[in-house]
């Protein structure tokens, strides 16, 4: 199965994505269906915390919330590990329900990893392939609260544009 990639043209650089469609198909459906819309262009990084990890893909610089697709069911017990460079899909309590929102770990974080129906983590659904220079750069932006949110990058970091590329 050809591996299908997505490249994130951020305001700090490009990030690759190599989707894993076999350990996620449901996620990775719903994460190529809002790239092909063009839904992440012009959206934020808005939560940002060094030795964990960078969220985005939900709210635009003026820290409006996008509308979305229906939530998605949790894949987290894919066998696939929450670590530095992955991208997880992001998600209230509720397991099932991710939308449009993802963010990629900027350390190993165990604790984000499916246990069992109690602790259902969350879903990976790839991995940084290229770079992870750019993710640790955005990790590392000086952060404040705005709208009651927290660790919101002072200077937005924007996703100027998400392109699914060839291998």
């Amino acid at each position: 199965m050809e591996k299908k990639m997505v490249k994130l043209q951020t305001s700090m650089g490009n990030i690759v994505i190599e989707l894993n469609e076999q350990a996620a198909p449901v996620t990775v459906k719903n994460f190529l269906a809002y790239v092909e819309e063009g839904f992440f262009d012009g959206t934020i990084f808005h939560r940002v915390i060094p030795n964990f990890m960078i969220q985005g893909g939900g709210f635009t610089v003026k820290m409006e919330r996008k509308q979305t697709r229906e939530p998605i069911i949790n894949e987290a017990k894919n066998g696939l590990s929450n670590e530095r460079g992955t991208i997880a899909i992001a998600r209230r309590s509720d397991p099932d329900s991710a939308t449009c929102q993802f963010f990629i770990n900027h350390v190993d974080n165990d604790v984000l990893n499916y246990v069992e129906n109690g602790n259902p983590g969350y879903t990976v659904f790839g991995k940084t392939i290229e770079g992870m220079d750019i993710v640790d750069a955005i990790a590392s932006v000086k952060t404040t609260t705005r709208n009651d949110m927290e660790d919101v990058p002072v200077e937005p970091v924007t996703i100027q544009s998400a392109k699914v590329v060839p291998e």
